[in-house]
């Protein structure tokens, strides 16, 4: 493996390295859509030489006319679960795939702090999901996590790994 000259931590390079490689064995394309990490997984994607070979599209949606505006997101949506929420994770991910030709796509919308965070949805809450080109749209693929709060730029971080793991082909559907 060669080394890379690049600002972003070590370990999301590798897992982008990962995701690219895998992807590329099994022939897919993929795509994210992303909110709270604001383009971070996206970059780590391109540093892997060669990944436009996989990656097509990084859709950053960082503000609910975003949302709503690029990827489709009904306001109703937002308005009734709020941006962090599987069903506004789940219809990022669709309007994604709707807008890329990618095979996969993996959105995140989260809350990363220090501010924003409710009782019920604490700093570090962090929504993904994953379609798939075919999937059936009903079967809904999505994962809520709760990082523990050591900062913004460690929950983008963790999100932006997990979102990783998210793309790679072999992984199975979230519980």
């Amino acid at each position: 493996m060669t080394d890379i000259e690049t600002l972003l931590p070590k370990e999301l390079v590798e897992k982008a390295r990962q995701v690219i490689d895998a992807n590329r064995s099994a022939g897919q394309r993929i795509a994210v859509a992303e909110s709270c990490t604001g383009g971070l997984v996206g970059a780590a994607l391109t540093e892997i030489p060669g990944s436009s070979d996989v990656f097509e599209a990084s859709f950053v949606t960082y503000a609910d006319e975003a949302k709503t505006g690029i990827l489709g997101v009904h306001d109703g949506i937002i308005e009734t679960f709020g941006a962090v929420s599987p069903a506004v994770a789940w219809a990022m991910a669709l309007g994604a795939l709707k807008h890329s030709g990618a095979d996969t796509v993996v959105s995140i919308t989260g809350i990363a702090g220090p501010g924003g965070g409710t009782e019920l949805k604490p700093v570090g809450t962090v929504v993904f999901a994953r379609a798939k080109r075919g999937g059936d749209p009903e079967e809904v693929d999505a994962d809520q996590k709760l990082f523990a709060n050591r900062g913004r730029a460690a929950i983008r971080l963790q999100a932006a790994l997990w979102a990783l793991e998210m793309l790679l082909p072999d992984r199975p559907p979230a519980p």
